[in-house]
């Protein structure tokens, strides 16, 4: 089996166990009555990913994770929107990245 082979296979695989924890998530949670309590810890669960994300590259206190991370914070509080934060966040460090090289 070649790498290329190995790596289609392992990503139909990931691809697989993300849409089956996914789907799973939505028919359990049919069972599970929401709370104020749950729905904020669901609804804090995109920050918790995020800050997983980026937290060891800013503390290699790299200029563009550093700089990413700041717009995507100005970001989220000017328009409120995590997928723009994200996209403004990732916009930057890939613009310093290409542009510091």
């Amino acid at each position: 089996m070649s790498l290329d082979q190995r790596f289609a296979i392992a990503l139909v695989v990931m691809a697989a166990a993300s849409y089956l924890c996914r789907a799973g998530g939505f028919f359990f949670m049919r069972f599970v009555a929401l709370t104020p309590r749950r729905e904020a810890a669901l609804r804090a669960l995109p920050i918790g990913v995020m800050t997983g994300i980026m937290a060891p590259a800013v503390l290699q206190g790299r200029v563009p994770e550093c700089a990413g991370l700041a717009v995507t914070i100005l970001v989220m509080k000017a328009s409120g929107s995590d997928l723009a934060a994200a996209l403004a966040g990732v916009a930057v460090v890939a613009l310093l990245r290409q542009s510091l090289q």
